[in-house]
């Protein structure tokens, strides 16, 4: 049975508007770090005579600052709160944003880039925080899933408006209003973000749903959950080393998607940014459903009555097992590029069901007080990961390219991306295989 009160319909939904402003600051988050993708076939490569080493070389700076930055990230949001912890990430990272319009040389992106990656790393650390604070464990997969969905609206927005800006007022442009619109979001924030035990427009009945897990006390120091926790004393959890191995093993594939999708169809079938943008877009709103369904699906299965440890990992290998067919993507390719491109949105729509699972087993496994902490380091994990993938897929791609055969190259990388979940599934169960709550 689940370890959830079962308490009548909740009255108020304020927790919900507190979700909206996570939503809104993850669409701003990926859609700041995807214009450059977008503008390096068209612009940027020709512009500073990129080889594709040279570009992979720019996405590892960023990763390797995301996931240092992932590191500390989680401990000063543990430490100073969320809500000064989110704003000072956003503002930063709206900030380095706008700084790639200045940037003049590969080096000057490089640069732009590290500043872009340690600020943007606050996102996920404060927004799993945020909803261990405002959620009861029945819903944290379902909330996780939404604001996370807000990755590819961000996606979605960028082929579709990114290109556009550039071409009619300059690729220096779409990095200043794409920055821009960050900014606008810390009124908001300000205006409406409280911890639930503070907030003032929080009902009674609101504030007891949110705390009605039987394993969580509803005390107000637990409430705010910014005490201190030591992170390398978290290193000693089993717990701890199945979310760092299970970001590791597949966030890696998600920057994948992120940064050679456009490239991908672009060597593979001759598509201009203009032409890929349908594509691109639909990969992602395929990826929208499948943030949602997933977090929705194992909070079904809690309401079912199933244990939350249960419920998890059943998710979980479901979308681990729904990622594999990615592997025939440049095989059925050949036929029609639309085979590749829907088989690419399964998988990537798998990835976000996944993450939005993966995610929330911290607030399942850890107190709300190391939640951050926990998430920064799996992050940082996570970021590692692709540095990995990024790194392999520059040489893998430029080698190919070299001999004729570059979608030889693909054909590897999407075996390796098809292999990765179900891979992570095992050690995470393995490791944490009753997902015990830690006690700190």
């Amino acid at each position: 049975m689940s370890n959830t009160h079962t308490l009548e319909k909740p009255v108020g939904g304020y927790r919900w508007i507190i979700l909206s402003l996570v939503f809104f600051a993850t669409t701003v988050n990926y859609l700041d770090r995807q214009v450059i993708s977008l503008l390096k076939d068209d612009y940027l490569e020709p512009l500073f005579n990129w080889s594709e080493t040279d570009y992979a070389h720019i996405v590892m700076v960023f990763q390797l600052s995301y996931a240092i930055g992932m590191l500390g990230a989680g401990w000063i949001i543990d430490k100073i709160g969320t809500k000064l912890g989110y704003a000072l990430s956003l503002t930063v990272w709206s900030l380095a944003a706008i700084g790639h319009a200045i940037a003049r040389s590969t080096f000057g992106f490089m640069a732009a880039r590290s500043v872009l990656g340690v600020s943007e790393s606050g996102n996920f650390p404060a927004a799993i925080k945020t909803v261990a604070e405002w959620f009861p464990k029945k819903e944290r997969a379902l909330a996780t899933g939404l604001f996370n969905s807000g990755t590819n609206i961000g996606a979605i927005i960028a082929p579709l408006t990114v290109p556009f800006i550039a071409l009619t007022m300059g690729w220096e442009w779409a990095f200043i209003i794409t920055g821009g619109i960050g900014l606008l979001w810390l009124v908001f924030w300000f205006l409406f973000y409280e911890i639930p035990s503070k907030h003032k427009k929080l009902s009674k009945q609101e504030f007891e749903y949110i705390h009605s897990d039987l394993d969580e006390t509803s005390n107000a120091a637990n409430a705010q959950g910014n005490e201190k926790v030591r992170w390398s004393s978290l290193l000693s959890f089993r717990q701890t080393w199945a979310f760092i191995l299970g970001k590791f093993m597949t966030d890696g594939v998600w920057w994948f998607y992120l940064f050679w999708l456009p490239t991908y169809l672009n060597k593979e079938y001759h598509m201009s940014k203009t032409d890929n943008a349908v594509p691109i877009a639909v990969v992602y709103m395929m990826t929208t459903v499948g943030s949602i369904f997933g977090g929705w699906l194992s909070g079904y299965f809690i309401k079912q009555g199933w244990p939350v440890a249960k419920a998890r990992r059943t998710a979980m290998l479901i979308f681990a097992l729904s990622v594999l067919p990615v592997v025939f993507a440049t095989t059925l390719g050949q036929i029609s590029y639309w085979y590749a491109v829907l088989l690419i949105g399964i998988a990537a729509s798998a990835h976000q069901a996944w993450s939005a699972n993966i995610f929330t087993t911290v607030s399942d496994m850890f107190p709300k007080k190391a939640v951050a902490s926990v998430t920064g380091i799996g992050g940082m994990a996570g970021g590692l990961g692709g540095l990995v993938i990024s790194q392999s897929a520059g040489v893998l791609l430029d080698h190919y390219k070299l001999i004729g055969s570059i979608e030889t190259g693909y054909f590897i990388m999407f075996i390796i991306c098809g292999l990765s979940y179900i891979s992570a599934w095992v050690i995470f169960n393995a490791l944490a295989p009753g997902m015990k709550k830690v006690a700190i």
